[in-house]
């Protein structure tokens, strides 16, 4: 999975849209026992999140690949299709 966009949202979750048009959400919130992910406890943290496309980081230097995103994400929909037949 490629991620197109990324949306940190107030509650430890990461609105997602794939490059394939999938929308979803990541709950963060089981990460934040781990030391790696600890300073995210911190929302101003949490929302210091950048896209790298396979991979998403925050600024304290916490990342989770693509991969795992999709492994545990919520499908909620799809994207609309832009192009035209």
């Amino acid at each position: 999975m490629r991620i197109a966009e990324l949306h940190p949202q107030p509650d430890w979750v990461l609105s997602i849209i794939a490059e394939d048009g999938r929308i979803g959400r990541f709950d963060v919130t089981p990460y934040l026992e781990y030391e790696a992910f600890e300073e995210l406890r911190d929302h101003n943290e949490f929302m210091k999140v950048s896209n790298g496309g396979y991979f998403i980081e925050w600024a304290c230097g916490a990342d989770l690949s693509a991969d795992t995103i999709e492994a545990r994400w919520e499908v909620i929909g799809k994207a609309a299709s832009t192009t035209t037949a």
